[in-house]
């Protein structure tokens, strides 16, 4: 199997997911930031504002619709 056909998006495509990138961690799409980094800053009560200024390649919109996305994945879970 090819790794593009291994390669998986969620999130409308703003997320991916490809072995041959971090061993398949999920990540921004067009960077090799994952996704996780996001996360990680505003849990340990960093503002998303800190980590656009850290992580230049992620924009607002981005950043703001994988967050959107997470909650809606756990909204439909208890649905």
């Amino acid at each position: 199997m090819s790794a593009v056909a291994e390669l998986k998006t969620v999130a409308g495509g703003l997320v991916v997911s490809n072995p041959g990138i971090l061993g398949g961690k999920p990540v921004f799409r067009g960077t090799r930031l994952p996704v996780q980094t996001l996360f990680d800053y505003l849990a340990d009560g960093l503002s998303l504002d800190y980590f656009l200024e850290t992580f230049e390649g992620v924009t607002r919109e981005q950043a703001q619709a994988v967050v959107r996305y997470g909650w809606e994945c756990i909204a439909s879970e208890l649905a």
